[in-house]
């Protein structure tokens, strides 16, 4: 059997404790295969978490060392497994195994050094494999990885705090080099907390002798505390989502230059957790100061020309800025953008602000704009319905979902690219919001949003995240698809056109999400700005970008102040 055949049959055959994963892409689009315990995520397990590596080099022997640790666990049976969770990256260098270019990967890079590995993620050309598993392990936050190598003697030696498992395995402290090991060992990795490592370097025919003693270690109790990482992502998880509001407020919408969308929501969101705190420090002076003239000036001076939906969209703070300070004129911007950008559509029913190709970005940035005005309306006492109608004819006319219930890019992008889906999720939680219950489209737009979201379940992963591209396995775990499906739930279910069936899902989700928060409003793998592209290979190489960055940290606070009011209407 091949490598993904022999993973195929440990996962078919143990179910109850693996199923199958990839934890990144080569740069032939070759999956790195990785085998994912029951409870390698699951916030409270009174197991060890071992993570195994093994195939660095991509030598057959290093790959034979690691199936070997998997029969001898097997082979430790139910005692073992009780105090155990294993999961496995049996071969992380599948290309060097296939093509033989050892210890290379086959692009130029040996995934076996190099670490940190800096920027290009995740689209580096010479060496890929080395981001994807310097990211993916330490969210993976394991108590211990356990890397084995080929070698004729048998050695064990150790990195990090794991001082007494170590002395107890006669273990030597590992030479400071550039291997993976040591890296995750040290410092911060990923602005995190070290993950203590273990490598064990011998022949095939001595590694259930050899492993079998860190078996007997583990299963004694409090052998080993959680990893430094494993508890920092606890803590990160345990704020409230009010808590992780404040964060994020602090570092995201103080800016509207130009008016685009990115900003734009993150001047709604600070908005809005001063609803939900208004204990806090008010917003309000200061998003007026950053909007002053905009509210009398024509749409024209605003946005120019020929601005698109992702500028007008920038105006999704107007109607709350207008409630909070009394000031009217700020919902007239709101009924000029529409009434000067979204008519008259053409024939097809695609307003100006549209592409034509029915891309899922204007599902959210024609919502955004268009129930706003269509709100404000109905305020005036006006029963015409005509902004939504513009709007649910975008979304019924377009055909860009598919038979399994997920979104194309566009009509002619045959891709279900991460925050597409994300922007058609909020897009229609959108366009749901402002639309009346008696809508003639309404219930066609609810089918729809249902199927999507009950078909994105099947692709959400253990850790909580959606993928950058949703059905790829090993494309990067990208943060903003997760914050806008995470939002439409739980707007969904708080206003009630979703049923709790979500209720899972939501919740998983915020964890992954809240786990890549840091107290600086930091992000992990928000992907750049993407337009349509024309390839599986130009979508997994839209860069990832990890620290400040507008666009994720305002959906991530739109996700942290409608999760707490999720939380505030189920309590």
């Amino acid at each position: 059997m091949n490598l993904v055949e022999r993973i195929q049959a440990l996962t078919s055959q143990h179910a109850d404790l693996w199923a199958s994963d990839a934890c990144g892409v080569t740069r032939s689009e070759t999956q790195i295969p990785a085998l994912l315990h029951a409870d390698a995520y699951v916030p409270d397990t009174d197991r060890t978490r071992v993570l195994l590596l093994s195939g660095l080099t991509g030598k057959s022997e290093s790959v034979e060392n690691g199936f070997s640790v998997l029969d001898s666990y097997l082979s430790g049976g139910e005692s073992l497994q009780r105090d155990v969770a294993l999961s496995a990256i049996p071969c992380a260098n599948p290309d060097g195994l296939a093509q033989g270019t050892l210890p290379n990967n086959g692009s130029g890079g040996n995934p076996a050094e190099g670490y940190p590995p800096e920027g290009d993620y995740y689209y580096d050309p010479n060496d890929p494999e080395a981001r994807y598993l310097w990211r993916w392990i330490s969210f993976h936050a394991p108590d211990v990885v356990l890397e084995v190598r080929e070698a004729y003697s048998v050695r064990w030696e150790y990195a990090g705090p794991i001082g007494r498992i170590a002395n107890a395995l006669n273990a030597y402290p590992m030479t400071a080099d550039t291997s993976l090991a040591g890296a995750l060992s040290e410092g911060k990795p990923n602005n995190l907390a070290p993950i203590p490592t273990l490598v064990l370097t011998c022949q095939t025919n001595a590694v259930d002798a050899e492993v079998s003693k860190l078996w007997r270690i583990l299963a004694q109790e409090s052998a080993l505390p959680s990893s430094p990482a494993r508890r920092e992502l606890d803590r990160r998880r345990r704020r409230t989502p009010i808590e992780a509001a404040r964060i994020l407020a602090a570092a995201y919408g103080h800016i509207l230059n130009p008016v685009i969308y990115t900003q734009g929501v993150a001047l709604s969101g600070r908005l809005r957790l001063f609803e939900l705190d208004p204990d806090g420090e008010s917003p309000v002076a200061d998003i007026e100061r950053m909007v002053r003239g905009y509210a009398v000036s024509s749409i024209t001076d605003v946005f120019g020309e020929n601005s698109g939906g992702a500028n007008l969209a920038g105006l999704v703070y107007a109607d709350e800025l207008a409630e909070a300070t009394g000031n009217a004129s700020y919902n007239d911007l709101l009924i000029r953008a529409a009434e000067e950008r979204y008519r008259p559509v053409n024939a097809q029913g695609i307003p100006p602000a549209a592409d034509h190709d029915y891309r899922v970005e204007d599902m959210f940035f024609n919502g955004a704009v268009l129930g706003r005005a269509q709100a404000v309306h109905n305020k005036l006492g006006r029963d015409e319905t005509s902004y939504m109608d513009i709007q649910t004819r975008f979304l019924l006319d377009a055909v860009v979902q598919q038979d399994n219930g997920l979104f194309w890019h566009c009509d002619n992008a045959a891709w279900f690219w991460g925050r597409g889906n994300g922007f058609a999720a909020l897009g229609y939680a959108e366009t749901l919001t402002y639309l009346s219950d008696e809508h003639a489209d309404r219930d066609a737009l609810l089918a729809q949003h249902r199927r999507h979201l009950t078909a994105l379940l099947d692709y959400q992963q253990p850790s909580g995240m959606w993928r950058q591209i949703i059905d790829f396995p090993g494309s990067y775990q990208e943060m903003t698809v997760t914050c806008m499906v995470g939002y439409a739930m739980a707007r969904g279910m708080r206003l009630g056109w979703l049923d709790d069936s979500y209720t899972d899902s939501l919740l998983l989700a915020w964890q992954g999400v809240s786990e890549r928060i840091d107290d600086d409003g930091g992000l992990v793998d928000v992907c750049t700005g993407t337009g349509v592209m024309s390839s599986t290979r130009e979508y997994l190489d839209r860069p990832a970008m990890f620290g400040w960055d507008e666009r994720g940290g305002a959906m991530a606070l739109w996700f942290a102040c409608e999760m707490e009011r999720y939380l505030r209407h189920t309590a």
